[in-house]
């Protein structure tokens, strides 16, 4: 990698970037590959680095539709925790806390992860107990959480709405101090960097447009570039799953749906933690930038559209004024939606198929940047070694035949958002 001095860097940025090295390849496919990964967002990419690093398997493309870093990995609220009770997610995510300390270093490359603290609010007493319940859980896994109480809240956001009238009383509510926030593009450049110096094929504006299965078996992929065997095939394109398995003539209980964020103008540091706001459905982190980044709902209909939808932006930030009445001041500089697959229990679903070679990662509804590392370190084991890591053999897609799920309410819009 080549290194720039201050004045080169100045140099380079008038001169419309012509001088940079690429941080990784363009390269044309290859006929056949060992393993392909498509889907070129985080946990596509996290994958194959962790194949590569872990599995020395290095004979893998990643391949990607549009460009990298330009699906959910681009369009979410970018919050990390593993603030969860059931033991499969805490475990599972918490291997992703842990990895998340320690990636700038391990990618050489800055993700700007930010440890500044989640906190769920509560508005009632009773919710305020399931939070201690959920806490005391967390505890017994090893993972700090801490119960607050109102004034202890309000000493953290002085600026929330603490008044006799207010909407939603806050009464206290349950914090992960080393959750917080990662740059979102930042990782998905880190792990596409270090994946190409390892031998990885990234493939962009390289469309899937079916597969060729012989015997039960995949054999190859058909691409809008031209068809590329392969001896195994991971799926790891978040919302746009169902398009490639009816490809496949596979059923999966999923769906997709579009979740709406938004961002503020930048200005001078205020909230200095992620703050969660179930009962109006809102979430919110300032970005070091001094942008407001919030979060919400669901557009509440099927779509694999990815534009901001006025409305429920409107219902996003009248839940947030209820709690940060201060915030209509801020003016929106912009909006947009991420494609959310939404399985059936808010669990993701981390497996073999029925078809030999082909595996699925998907079903990850409003949780599925802060899993990037744990994603792709499992799911490359999974791919590797024909068989699950032990943390996501719970994931697995027979769950919903045998009805052994894992219905977490952590995962969804409600308390608990990230």
């Amino acid at each position: 990698m080549q290194k720039y001095s201050v004045f080169s860097l100045i140099k380079n940025a008038f001169s419309d970037h012509q001088n940079w090295d690429l941080a990784w390849k363009d390269p044309h496919p290859k006929k056949e590959y060992d393993v392909i990964i498509i889907g070129g967002g985080g946990h596509g990419l996290a994958t194959a680095y962790y194949l590569a690093k872990e599995h020395n398997i290095t004979n893998v493309a990643v391949i990607e539709k549009g460009w990298i870093g330009g699906g959910n990995v681009g369009r979410n609220t970018t919050i990390l925790r593993s603030n969860y009770m059931f033991d499969a997610n805490a475990h599972f995510y918490e291997l992703g806390m842990k990895l998340w300390e320690n990636l700038s270093q391990e990618l050489n490359y800055n993700v700007m992860y930010s440890p500044r603290g989640i906190i769920n609010l509560a508005h009632t007493d009773g919710q305020l107990n399931a939070f201690a319940r959920r806490g005391n859980s967390m505890r017994l896994n090893g993972i700090d959480a801490i119960l607050l109480n109102r004034e202890e809240v309000r000493k953290m956001i002085p600026f929330a709405d603490f008044s006799e009238t207010c909407r939603f009383p806050i009464v206290g509510g349950l914090m992960q101090p080393r959750g917080g926030t990662a740059r979102h593009d930042a990782v998905a450049w880190g792990y596409a960097r270090q994946a190409d110096a390892m031998g990885v094929d990234i493939i962009q504006n390289c469309e899937v447009t079916g597969f060729d299965v012989e015997n039960g078996k995949i054999s190859g992929v058909r691409t809008s570039r031209g068809d590329i065997k392969a001896k195994k095939v991971g799926l790891c394109v978040a919302g746009s799953t169902t398009l490639l398995a009816d490809k496949l003539n596979m059923r999966l209980p999923i769906e997709a749906h579009v979740l709406q964020a938004c961002v503020s103008e930048p200005v001078k540091p205020l909230l200095h933690n992620v703050v969660t706001f179930g009962a109006g459905h809102f979430y919110c982190s300032q970005s070091d930038k001094g942008e407001m980044v919030m979060g919400g709902d669901l557009d509440g209909y099927n779509s694999y559209a990815q534009r901001g939808n006025l409305p429920m932006i409107q219902h996003v930030l009248s839940g947030g004024l209820a709690v940060f009445p201060n915030f209509s001041r801020l003016k929106m500089l912009r909006s947009w939606g991420g494609i959310m697959d939404m399985s059936m229990d808010g669990t993701p679903i981390i497996d073999k198929t029925h078809i030999d070679g082909v595996y699925l990662n998907c079903g990850w509804c409003y949780g599925g940047f802060k899993a990037t590392p744990c994603s792709g370190f499992v799911f490359a084991h999974t791919i590797a070694k024909n068989e699950p890591h032990e943390l996501n053999e719970p994931f697995n897609l027979e769950r919903f035949h045998t009805g052994n799920i894992l219905d977490e309410k952590g995962v969804g819009p409600k308390p608990w958002i990230g």
